[in-house]
């Protein structure tokens, strides 16, 4: 898969007009426009018609734009696909899936409607049939790019309480990494829900980060710097990264097959991870420029 930063995912509502103007200024790598949990049922058709004109008349620069939609078994699901399908949008997340047959029917209104082959779907996990069923889900479709954590619904039915070290939810969230290497998917971590707690904040985004997640989801803009600092390679990670390739290219030239660098061995798979931290700071750098 190619290298995309996906430090920052920030939710923002869907029926909030101030809201979907304001995204064009912030500092995140993705955006998902939100159909489903932040908008009232009197308000989806509104909502959806006005995420689709705000991606139609874009201003929204580098950063990916992804639509969430309603579940396709609610009134409103289908025609959310199907207008996310043309709207020119990165992609169409959806909400708790549990099972491959969820991703094809999905997929399958897209095709239906000439989405473009580029148009990517991601996957909320928010139930624990979702998390048993992972492997089945990631391994679905091509399309199939990015798995997203939805933490809070998951912590409500598996009926653990939102403790600071996410001790109940573990499991799961080891799973379903697991699931995203195996098939090589891109996942995200879930959302923080206490807006006052800054530093707990911080340390739950570096226990994704150690937990193997490529970013986190977000509900505030507040959250953004930390989550793009945590999630980021930093400048001695960058540093490290140059000296390995440097001292790996220098022992290949000189045929030996065993590279120190600041005493630790170093083999070919930590190239391989040096290479992609250099690649992903290139493409945090662009997500900046003018």
């Amino acid at each position: 898969m190619p290298v995309r930063p996906r430090r920052s995912v920030l939710y923002m509502p869907g029926s909030n007009q101030r809201a979907l103007e304001k995204a064009r200024t912030l500092a995140a790598d993705t955006l998902v426009l939100d159909l489903e949990d932040s908008v009232g049922p009197e308000k989806k058709v509104e909502a959806r018609d006005m995420v689709v004109a705000a991606v139609k008349a874009g201003g929204y620069g580098k950063r990916e734009i992804i639509i969430r939609a309603n579940s396709l078994d609610s009134e409103w699901g289908e025609d959310d696909v199907r207008a996310i399908g043309l709207s020119g949008a990165d992609g169409v997340c959806l909400p708790k899936i549990e099972n491959e047959a969820e991703v094809e029917a999905a997929i399958k209104v897209l095709n239906d409607v000439g989405a473009p082959e580029t148009m990517q779907v991601w996957v909320m996990i928010e139930t624990p049939l979702g998390v048993t069923n992972i492997h089945q889900i990631a391994s679905s479709d091509a399309r199939m790019t990015v798995i997203a954590m939805g933490t809070t619904d998951l912590a409500k039915e598996l009926r653990v309480p939102h403790r600071p070290d996410r001790i109940g939810l573990l499991h799961s969230l080891s799973q379903c990494v697991l699931a995203a290497r195996a098939h090589d998917k891109e996942i995200l971590d879930g959302v923080y829900l206490d807006l006052q707690n800054d530093a707990g904040f911080t340390e739950v985004c570096q226990q994704g980060r150690d937990l193997g997640f490529d970013g986190k989801t977000l509900i505030h803009p507040k959250q953004l710097a930390a989550a793009n600092d945590v999630f980021g390679p930093g400048a001695d990670d960058i540093e490290r990264a140059e000296k390995i390739i440097a001292a790996w290219k220098l022992a290949e030239a000189e045929g030996k097959g065993v590279v120190v660098v600041d005493g630790k061995l170093v083999e070919g798979m930590h190239v391989d991870e040096a290479k992609r931290h250099l690649l992903l700071a290139e493409k945090i750098a662009a997500l900046t420029e003018a």
